[in-house]
């Protein structure tokens, strides 16, 4: 499934950051930063798969290389606490190809030069080798004052205001969402993503009645792993499919959170298959069969192990269990025979052998010994089901007459026990 993400950042010397430096670090390339002497080389980084710079209509032609573009940039800023530019950090769908990862990117940044008139630096970034190779992202750097003709002017303020900052980010975060839900479309995929609060969520799930994914986005926030704790267990992972065993966490936060998902994924697994049994024996009823044998179709769909995934495989196989069941269950019955007692017949004989005959053999009222010498209880050790049908099969009262018979003889013997132990202390 797709995940969003989009944050914003800022690029302060209050902190001892430059846009030199975060440019360079950013496209992988060597710049010198003229206001603070120093050079940032940043050639031998790996991962970056593309870079571009996207710049207004009217921006002069220095702005395309990238280091007079940053110098540029700190040159304009002259306050020490300066602001001097934002990055706006994007997680890319996995799903899609490169080349649509790259478009959608150069959409999001074509409208944030349309939109406040900046200079925007792209890079995007392949994932870690030793992380999760679905990370694909892009860093988009984007100057924090216009830049037209005779260079950089006015601020964004639009985004520093604590009035309209919120509402700008937020409805590039809807773009940003839009953008992907279209390439994911295109390439075939069902889930889309959703730049909206957890709560916004789960309030529209619920309007929608998806009881599932309101009650997933309702559960507590994952432990997070950390960068050390994470490195160990992304390593043990690797060891673990490399071994080809069971991954085992290696610590303590790691087993947390692989039980957590363990237990998250059975509970998932455990909704899906009861909503095929209520799908399946919901179709059975509604096709005349009866109670028993619609659960008997339920319960085979719920515990089949190979599911089917795709909505029109498993209509197929939905019909083909319910007419299974068809077959075995609703054919016409003549009035008169107990269908259900002789259910019973065939699974107590498949699964008990020869005990299973006998106890069936007493349902029908017969006793054991008409079963053949040699099968009665003096040749052999009743079974459970025989012991169980006896109880069941006694009335109440030759029940309590039994006990109380058991009751005395259990008495008379201690008082023979208390008798022979009087005894034996007297001849001592």
């Amino acid at each position: 499934m797709a995940s969003y993400h989009l944050s914003v950042k800022t690029i302060k010397r209050s902190a001892g950051r430059s846009a030199t430096a975060a440019a360079a670090y950013r496209v992988g390339e060597r710049i010198e930063c003229q206001r603070e002497g120093r050079v940032h080389d940043y050639t031998r980084k790996q991962g970056i798969e593309e870079t571009f710079i996207l710049t207004p209509k009217d921006a002069p032609d220095w702005a395309t290389d990238r280091s007079r573009l940053w110098n540029e940039v700190e040159a304009s800023e002259t306050r020490r606490n300066s602001v001097t530019a934002r990055e706006w950090e994007l997680a890319l769908p996995s799903e899609i190809s490169a080349e649509d990862r790259s478009q959608i990117t150069r959409d999001f940044a074509q409208e944030l030069v349309s939109r406040y008139g900046v200079a925007v630096d792209v890079a995007i970034h392949a994932p870690h080798r030793e992380g999760d190779q679905r990370n694909h992202h892009a860093h988009v750097l984007t100057s924090t004052r216009k830049l037209e003709a005779e260079g950089f002017t006015a601020k964004t303020r639009v985004l520093d205001s604590a009035k309209t900052g919120g509402v700008e980010i937020e409805q590039m975060r809807g773009l940003w969402a839009e953008l992907q839900n279209r390439a994911l479309e295109r390439a075939g995929e069902v889930e889309r993503v959703d730049h909206r609060s957890l709560e916004a969520q789960r309030e529209a799930a619920l309007e929608r009645g998806d009881q599932l994914s309101a009650e997933e986005l309702d559960r507590d926030p994952e432990l997070k792993l950390g960068p050390a704790a994470n490195s160990m267990e992304r390593r043990a992972k690797w060891m673990a499919e490399r071994q080809g065993r069971e991954y085992k966490p290696v610590t303590e936060r790691g087993a947390v959170v692989h039980a957590a998902r363990q237990a998250r994924a059975a509970f998932r697994e455990m909704r899906e298959r009861l909503d095929i049994a209520r799908e399946t024996y919901g179709t059975a009823r509604e096709e005349g069969q009866g109670r028993v044998s619609a659960g008997l179709a339920a319960l085979r769909a719920a515990t089949a192990k190979d599911r089917d995934r795709t909505p029109e495989d498993f209509r197929e196989r939905l019909a083909r269990v319910v007419d299974r069941s068809r077959d075995q269950d609703d054919s016409p019955k003549p009035e008169g025979r107990n269908y259900a007692r002789e259910r019973l017949k065939e699974i107590m004989e498949k699964d008990a052998g020869r005990d299973g005959q006998s106890a069936v053999h007493k349902l029908d009222g017969h006793s054991e010994y008409d079963l053949g010498e040699g099968t009665g209880r003096e040749a052999r050790k009743p079974s459970v089901n025989e012991r169980l049908k006896d109880v069941l099969n006694k009335p109440r009262e030759k029940l309590e007459i039994e006990g109380e018979r058991e009751q005395e003889r259990d008495e008379n013997e201690n008082e023979n026990t208390r008798d022979r132990d009087l005894g034996e202390g007297h001849s001592l």
